[in-house]
């Protein structure tokens, strides 16, 4: 991990409008997103008694990015001392399951996604933004019409 990406995600975990679990559930979308993770959704399911407070789920290309996602997840979780209860599906890697009793985190392949669609099981629940900078190519505004052409040529 670069030290820049450490003063990110402890940037997360310390930012106070990111509450425990809240910040952890930020910390995993983040690692995932700077894998290049697509389709990014955070569920709040702190109202209802469920088995977690937050679900993060995402969309891998492949099975390799899948389980750089959740390798990377793992060793950030454990420098920062958060006890993994399970990983799951980790061999095929088309659903990896990454739980921590605060927060699951479900990597899929896209068309395993589609099957169990967790987006419409986990539907009523209340979506959490996440900020437009976790996104991997996030747009920055261009000052002038020519700045969108610089290095293109």
């Amino acid at each position: 991990m670069t030290t820049e990406l450490n003063k990110t995600y402890k940037t997360i975990l310390d930012n106070s409008a990111w509450e425990f679990p809240l910040n952890h559930a930020m910390l995993a979308t983040r690692i995932i997103a700077d894998f290049k993770g697509e389709n990014l959704k955070i569920f709040d399911m702190t109202k209802g008694g469920v088995l977690c407070d937050y679900n993060v789920v995402a969309t891998a290309q492949n099975t390799t990015q899948a389980k750089a996602m959740v390798d990377e997840i793992g060793r950030t979780f454990r420098k920062i001392e958060v006890k993994i209860q399970s990983v799951e599906g980790y061999g095929s890697a088309d659903w990896i399951l990454f739980d921590t009793g605060d927060i699951i985190v479900h990597v899929f392949q896209e068309s395993t996604r589609d099957v169990y669609d967790l987006d419409h099981v986990f539907g009523e629940r209340p979506l959490v933004k996440i900020p437009d900078e976790f996104y991997f190519g996030a747009a920055t505004p261009a000052t002038k019409e020519t700045d969108n052409l610089k290095g293109f040529f």
